[in-house]
């Protein structure tokens, strides 16, 4: 997953600091593993060189200055680029596909859509195994066998985040 294009998600809702990106990102995505203050800033700084935000404002007080960043339209139609394009189907993919999910609730985009786009990577992923593995010797039948179960696994997966994406928008917005 993406920590920079999950925090331009995160921006479109309107500008933030530092500091509430990464409350936002370990409230949403964190809860095996939250983002440290280093991380969010050091993503911040390349996005702000890559030209995906900008700073919105400087506010000055005892502390150092506090920035507001806010996603510019490169950085809006990088992250619509990301939500669109499925995702390699692999094993572990799920904190991704949750991460694009959420996203694509908390900014008003269609996430069925998005689930849509990712179930027909799947399939198309599995006829190729499945030919391979009708053709195939015993050991490329049993590698495409775990190979095709693991996806089969995900597909469950996005079904049943389909039929729950109401529930799951009342929990994040």
């Amino acid at each position: 997953m993406s920590v920079g294009t999950t925090l331009l998600g995160l921006l479109e809702s309107g500008p933030r600091h530092g500091y509430d990106l990464k409350r936002a990102y370990d409230e949403q995505f964190g809860r095996d593993r939250q983002l440290s203050y280093g991380q969010v800033y050091a993503t911040l700084s390349r996005l702000l060189g890559n030209g995906m935000i900008e700073v919105a404002g400087v506010e000055h007080g005892e502390g150092p200055e506090r920035k507001r960043y806010m996603i510019t339209d490169a950085g809006v139609t990088d992250f619509e680029n990301w939500l669109a394009t499925p995702e390699n189907p692999e094993p572990y993919l799920q904190n991704t596909l949750y991460t694009k999910v959420v996203l694509a609730l908390l900014s008003g985009r269609d996430a069925s859509a998005l689930l849509d786009t990712q179930r027909f990577a799947h399939l198309d992923v599995m006829r190729t195994l499945t030919r391979r593995k009708n053709g195939g010797d015993l050991a490329t039948q049993l590698i495409c066998d775990h190979a095709l179960f693991h996806l089969e696994a995900d597909l469950r997966w996005l079904e049943l985040t389909a039929v729950r994406l109401d529930d799951l928008a009342e929990v994040v917005t």
